[in-house]
């Protein structure tokens, strides 16, 4: 599975684009709107058919009218769940067909990030972390954990240093190497979209919301460290206080 530029007309003008940040296309009329995972829209002409010839085998064709990128999809249920909260309707009668598609496409993506950079010890983690040890923040580099049809379902601390301690009330020896899921088994998935959405799409990313595990309403600042992984800086919103914009003089 690649991600290459495609090239579209939108707006009178040829535009290229980034096929890994496109997140899903539908039709709408007599255009094709394509939606990129921050957020941005771009409308073209061109069929349905036409990108789908382009974009290749890292995208499926849920319906005559919607091209979904499988990098996108969290899951697929009666709607087709994807890693930013939207859903899209599909046609249910290729289900299955769909399920085996979003599972070939999920073995090539753990593929590509099996072959990581990131360190192989806890005393390599320590050393590329150091910096973070004794941020007046709380920081985390953790590795998502895939499911035998390659879903995020979890995630594991490599690296955290005192204050993640203290914000999550656990000891650093209990939380580095061990997975969330297994220290906090009521889990909120909301954590688990925002993780799964920097990593397969490299996003920088800010959730504030309350935390049920440790009873803390937080913010946190995701952003793609090495390959499958995430930097997590968290703050607990009580902590954080805003000033506003200063003009300049």
């Amino acid at each position: 599975m690649s991600f290459d530029d495609i090239s579209v007309i939108s707006n009178r003008r040829h535009i290229s684009l980034l096929t890994e940040d496109i997140l899903y296309i539908q039709l709408s009329g007599r255009q094709s709107i394509i939606h990129f995972s921050d957020g941005r829209t771009y409308e073209t002409y061109a069929t349905i058919h036409e990108l789908e010839s382009l974009l290749g085998s890292g995208f499926i064709r849920a319906d005559r009218a919607t091209l979904v990128s499988i990098k996108g999809i969290h899951d697929i249920g009666k709607e087709i769940e994807l890693v930013n909260g939207e859903t899209l309707y599909y046609s249910f009668r290729k289900k299955r067909e769909l399920k085996e598609q979003l599972r070939a496409g999920r073995r090539q993506i753990a593929q590509s990030l099996s072959d990581s950079d990131a360190p192989t010890t806890q005393e390599e983690y320590q050393r590329h972390y150091a910096s973070y040890d004794n941020a007046p923040f709380a920081f985390t580099d953790i590795e998502m954990v895939f499911n035998e049809e390659r879903a995020a379902v979890d995630w594991i601390f490599r690296y955290g240093n005192e204050a993640l301690a203290e914000i999550e009330k656990t000891p650093l020896q209990q939380l580095i190497n061990h997975s969330f899921g297994s220290i906090f088994p009521n889990m909120d998935e909301k954590w688990l979209r925002v993780y799964e959405r920097t990593a397969l799409f490299g996003e920088t990313l800010e959730i504030v919301y309350y935390s049920p595990e440790i009873d803390t309403k937080l913010k946190i600042i995701s952003f793609p460290t090495f390959k499958g992984h995430c930097g997590c800086m968290l703050f607990k919103q009580t902590d954080i206080q805003t000033v506003g914009e200063y003009a300049a003089p």
